[in-house]
């Protein structure tokens, strides 16, 4: 069986795009479409065409040269169900459950409000990568747009269900600000300081972040480690559940 290719770029001031591509199938699907030219700009670089964009949210960040690439290519737009009169161009909507085949691939899409009321991530298990769209960030998580604290719990209580090998792709790059962030509630977490480091250092040269993978953000994302006996230490919740711990945290970094 053939191995997915994946190109990640930029686009717009601090998206990434992703473009996944099945040699065998030759299809190539967009993750999302930020922008047009730097779509386009990858596609020629790899000498693909594209047949399909995956879009995981409404934003117009995200979907803004959906009707563009649909012009200017045979292609099938995929997108959530729940926000179907906002994504444009939309051919087949998806809900949470739903399998699909991309080529040679299973995706399994998973149902992730809380940035959005109806955002979608989608998971391809044979290639172990999932796409989070602007739920599930390298060391955060989406604002809460549309969604609660509890919405988005729900989410990335999805989420963390995944193998830990799963390579995470994400729609910004924000890292380095949430290193920051992380790093004022979670100060003595020996992974989450060297993990910052290399994202200092990554930035610095101009380096992209990402992709990062579900181990290490288990290991590092304090959206994901409400458990921690030592972030709850610091925010003076010991007690407290998982969902409050969730909530304080989101809470303060809106206010960082």
């Amino acid at each position: 069986m053939s191995n997915l290719q994946i190109e990640q770029f930029t686009a717009l001031s601090d998206n990434f795009g992703v473009l996944i591509h099945d040699p065998d199938a030759n299809l190539t699907a967009s993750i999302d479409a930020p922008e047009e030219r730097p779509v386009l700009d990858a596609l020629k670089r790899r000498g693909w065409t594209l047949t399909h964009i995956f879009s995981t949210h409404h934003h117009n960040d995200h979907v803004g040269a959906n009707l563009a690439l649909k012009k200017r290519f045979k292609l099938e737009i995929l997108g959530p169900d729940a926000e179907k009169a906002n994504i444009p161009g939309i051919d087949r909507t998806l809900k949470h459950g739903d399998r699909f085949r991309f080529g040679n691939f299973d995706v399994f899409v998973i149902s992730t409000p809380g940035h959005t009321a109806g955002e979608i991530s989608y998971h391809i298990p044979e290639a172990k990568v999932v796409f989070t769209g602007d739920t599930l960030f390298s060391l955060g998580c989406g604002r809460l747009f549309e969604g609660t604290p509890a919405t988005m719990f729900r989410s990335l209580n999805h989420l963390i269900k995944l193998p830990v090998d799963t390579q995470i792709y994400c729609g910004h790059e924000y890292t380095e600000s949430n290193a920051r962030f992380a790093l004022s509630i979670d100060p003595d977490n020996s992974a989450l300081k060297e993990r910052a480091r290399e994202i200092f250092a990554l930035r610095e040269a101009g380096l992209p972040t990402l992709p990062t993978t579900l181990l290490r953000e288990m290991a590092t994302n304090p959206f994901l480690r409400w458990h921690d006996p030592a972030i709850r230490r610091n925010l003076k919740l010991e007690n407290a559940s998982d969902e409050a711990v969730f909530t304080e945290i989101r809470k303060r970094k809106d206010n960082f």
